[in-house]
């Protein structure tokens, strides 16, 4: 992913016990598919390398102009940035039944929550579909943004990117083909945290492309984070603005690529975490 520098397309560490052993926790698989990440082509295949930026300079666009302020401006605030597993706190769990999840906690662990989650929805297939990304730009979102990004993702999402994609103008891949953009959460990092805001970075890996024999964007791997400023409004944490950047990525493995069957079959079988925890 290329950093684009603006706000773009886009949990509580668990330290309220400090000693202690800490563990993560992962609920409920969702309806989508998502299996296991193939090796990233050779970097020299364009339309590889195409697909990935083609999403990230739409995510890009889509939240430019934002007013959200350097990202990194409270970076040392409150302690600094702080990064630990996400514990289990003994309270009641959010709604898991939405996607996104909602009713995150008002709390530092809360927050990254709700970042690990809204960096599942913002990078997903659904997010491209005129059908859906109303559904999701106003449950994500602060009220006061929804509009504006409407708007905007509407213009990103236009029919001639969908096309580039090899997408329909609804999004959808033609027959014969599987669309994948499926995100996982690996980690997140509180910069700044204040009770009603919170700055918060997700550290992501995530599979893109279209699975078919005829495809022109094979599905590929990508390491990336997204920044995200959050906002506690209407007895819920949302989101006021969001950035993109490359990396951290680690070596590339040596896994041999699958198949475009393969993968499309488990895109169908394996069914994505509605909830990140």
């Amino acid at each position: 992913m290329s950093d684009g520098g603006d706000y773009g397309h886009g949990r509580d560490p668990g330290s309220q016990g400090g000693a202690g052993r800490l563990t993560t926790r992962t609920r409920l698989p969702g309806s989508e598919g998502g299996g296991r990440p193939p090796s990233r082509p050779g970097r020299s295949l364009v339309t590889v390398v195409g697909v990935v930026v083609l999403l990230i300079a739409a995510i890009a666009f889509a939240n430019r102009g934002d007013d959200g302020g350097d990202p990194r401006a409270d970076e040392g605030r409150n302690g600094g940035a702080q990064s630990q597993p996400t514990a289990p706190s003994g309270k009641k769990p959010v709604d898991s039944a939405k996607t996104p999840a909602t009713g995150f906690p008002h709390t530092r662990q809360g927050a990254e929550s709700a970042a690990a989650n809204f960096a599942v929805a913002l990078v997903s297939a659904d997010i491209i579909k005129p059908g859906k990304r109303d559904e999701l730009i106003q449950q994500i979102f602060a009220p006061g943004k929804v509009a504006e990004m409407r708007t905007k993702m509407d213009k990103a999402y236009s029919p001639k990117f969908l096309d580039n994609l090899g997408l329909d103008e609804n999004g959808e891949a033609k027959n014969g083909m599987t669309y994948v953009s499926r995100t996982s959460p690996v980690g997140t990092k509180t910069r700044a945290y204040s009770g009603s805001k919170a700055k918060l970075d997700v550290w992501c890996t995530g599979v893109f492309g279209t699975a078919g024999d005829k495809s022109t964007n094979p599905v590929t791997s990508d390491w990336f984070t997204l920044q995200l400023d959050l906002r506690w409004e209407d007895g819920d944490w949302k989101v006021q603005s969001f950035a993109q950047k490359e990396g951290p990525a680690p070596v590339n493995g040596d896994n041999r690529a699958s198949g475009a069957d393969e993968i499309a079959d488990a895109v169908d079988e394996y069914g994505g975490f509605t909830y990140a925890r």
